[in-house]
């Protein structure tokens, strides 16, 4: 399995770094708030709802990333060594991202998305 490969595995199991995140800052741990955790999660604010809201924003760019992932392994127009370095770029600023949202830096957040997705889009580029 490719570097490429096994950033998509990274990528499905970030959002949850978030939901750590958000269930630790507000002290939803406890067996009260996971019989339903998304109704306690909605009512978070501050860390913890943006780091929901990092979590869901994980959720929604993970198929964009792993398509492109995939289709750059099929397309085979680019070398194994840049579809890697690539993927090992978007992980890492999806970490950035979550950093930036839990520190509430909004316009570096905004500017470290544009990244991730011109990562996405550098995948099915290279591979053209």
């Amino acid at each position: 399995m490719t570097i490429a490969y096994w950033c998509v595995l990274i990528a499905l199991f970030l959002p949850y770094l978030s939901t750590v995140a958000a269930k630790g800052v507000s002290g939803g741990f406890s067996p009260k708030h996971n019989h339903d955790p998304r109704a306690f999660l909605a009512t978070l604010s501050g860390v913890g709802r943006r780091a929901n809201n990092a979590q869901l924003n994980a959720f929604e760019v993970i198929p964009a990333f792993s398509a492109a992932v995939i289709i750059a392994h099929l397309a085979g127009g680019a070398a194994q060594s840049t579809l890697d370095m690539l993927a090992i770029a978007f992980v890492v600023s999806r970490l950035l991202y979550l950093v930036c949202y839990l520190a509430d830096w909004a316009s570096l957040r905004s500017l470290v998305w544009f990244v991730g997705m011109g990562l996405i889009v550098s995948l099915f580029v290279v591979a053209a």
